[in-house]
């Protein structure tokens, strides 16, 4: 006899709809095919003792297990209870017709109780695009499939569970989950905010600039002066997730297994802080079993790379093209796999190995060239790619015991809002830019349009501070921002001249 259910494989950050097939013949062995890995196969014993705890026996016939289609590589435990129930089915302990109607997945414990998955949303999505009745799965995962409308989910604890609910001798109720509510009711929550700042107002207006117009900041400044601090908050100020927004991260960290248990909605942007110590492919993605990397984690959001030159150059050169192209595609020979990587990279560093270059009161102990040989670990290429850079000065003691208040997340946010706003118009139609730092080549030229005193401004700048090419539509594009910001239609002189200030590393102080 032959049984049949439904499993999901996720494939990049997407996923395929699989179906076990399970047949109990003639025989004594017990054999699995469909290109299953380690994890797969051994599911023979956890489903064996899952199925002598719930009072099932395995038949001792030859009982072949199919996981189609064929040539798609199987990973992971989730396909556990799939093939239980199949084999129940096809030896005949169950009697069900409901098998092929439902997408069922979980992991079984020795025991029989199913632990949670990953990958689930993607799981859920392609399920109600295939219009399958339901998804039975871990109640751990429950809320999570939920956020799927016109898809009926339904939590199971244990295979006894699962088993009385196919045969119609226990209700399980379907959970339901309204995901512009909790989008809503959770939005913006952040344990950080701006307020907590003391003085940094021109880094504050950087970072301000930076969230308007989507551009990457580099802030180089001493120990001790607050650079990590500053980035934690940019998150804060960032404009709200919308809901589309929301569904992808959420997706990417489904496919990571990132997800918390029992929880549904990414509704705050992501804030990725990789230690200097991360491998290349930790960082774009990829390996063995490919998965996304940090920089597809922070996929709407934030990616922070603190002490920048302590990162190996090899890890830093990656991040090129996906920091252009805005996904990371990973080949493989029988694989190619294609992850969003649409984040915002702030990073910071010292300016030099003691970390006191430049600073106003304490002094360099570094010799002779070592400055630029510790700037020198950070490719001309990359730092082109970085719109502003930022110096960060210590605060003063006056300043951080000023009883001033400073202003909050909320403030800050609510003009980068209507910056965006403006950009929104502006880009109106095209898919794949919505914000300045967005723009390709050819619309910098006519969006960035300057007067002849702006154009006189940068022809000195780029001459004094030898900048190439794209720095040049850097600084074009900072500009438009704070025209944005200005509620100003066109370029003036002033704003190109606050763009062309958060080039700190071009300047010939910085090049030894």
């Amino acid at each position: 006899m032959v049984a049949k259910t439904f499993g999901g494989a996720v494939h990049g950050v997407d996923a395929r709809t699989i179906m076990v097939e399970v047949s109990v013949d003639q025989g004594l062995r017990y054999f699995m095919s469909g290109l299953p890995d380690s994890a797969v196969k051994e599911s023979q014993h956890r489903v064996e003792s899952a199925l002598k705890s719930a009072d099932y026996f395995m038949p001792r016939k030859k009982t072949v297990v199919n996981l189609a289609p064929a040539d798609i590589k199987k990973e992971g435990s989730a396909y556990d209870l799939g093939i239980a129930l199949c084999i129940l089915k096809a030896s005949g302990q169950i009697l069900t017709e409901k098998l092929e109607e439902y997408i069922i997945m979980g992991e079984l414990a020795l025991d029989g109780t199913l632990r949670p998955i990953k990958g689930v949303l993607p799981i859920a999505m392609q399920a109600r695009r295939e219009n399958f009745k339901g998804f039975i799965l871990p109640a751990d995962n429950a809320k999570e499939a939920a956020i799927v409308d016109g898809l009926e989910v339904y939590p199971v604890t244990t295979l006894r569970e699962a088993v009385n609910f196919l045969e119609g001798n226990m209700v399980i109720e379907s959970v339901h989950i309204d995901a512009r509510d909790v989008f809503s009711a959770k939005l913006n929550f952040y344990d950080t905010d701006f307020k907590d700042v003391q003085g940094q107002e021109n880094i504050k207006r950087a970072l301000e600039i930076a969230a308007a117009g989507g551009h990457n900041v580099i802030m180089i400044g001493p120990p001790g002066a607050g650079k990590t601090m500053l980035a934690k908050r940019l998150p804060t100020i960032l404009p709200p997730l919308t809901l589309n927004e929301a569904l992808e991260t959420t997706k990417i960290h489904s496919v990571a297994g990132r997800i918390q248990r029992n929880s549904s909605l990414m509704t705050t942007r992501p804030f990725r802080a990789p230690h200097h110590t991360i491998s290349d492919v930790a960082l774009v993605g990829g390996g063995g079993n490919p998965q996304p990397g940090e920089i597809s984690l922070a996929n709407n959001g934030v990616l922070f790379l603190d002490e920048l030159p302590e990162f190996k150059r090899t890890v830093l050169e990656v991040m090129r093209q996906p920091m252009e192209e805005r996904r990371v595609t990973i080949s493989r020979a029988k694989v190619s796999l294609e992850y969003p990587a649409n984040f915002m990279l702030i990073a910071s560093m010292n300016p030099c190995p003691c970390g006191y270059y430049n600073h106003p009161e304490k002094e360099c102990v570094c010799g002779p060239g070592v400055v630029q040989r510790y700037l020198s670990r950070i490719s001309g290429p990359l730092l082109d790619r970085i719109d502003l850079h930022v110096e960060v000065v210590p605060v003063s003691f006056d300043e951080m015991t000023a009883n001033r208040k400073s202003e909050n997340s909320t403030e800050i946010r609510e003009r980068v809002v209507r910056a965006r706003e403006i950009q929104g118009e502006r880009f109106k139609g095209q898919e794949s830019v919505y914000c300045n730092a967005m723009m390709a080549s050819n619309q910098v030229k006519e969006i960035c349009a300057v007067t002849e005193a702006g154009k006189s401004l940068l022809k000195t700048a780029m001459e004094r501070l030898g900048l190439s090419a794209r720095a040049y539509d850097r600084i074009l594009k900072v500009s438009r921002t704070v025209a944005d910001l200005a509620g100003s239609a066109e370029i003036k002189t002033e704003h190109l001249a606050e763009a062309i200030q958060y080039r700190s590393l071009d300047r010939d102080g910085w090049a030894g």
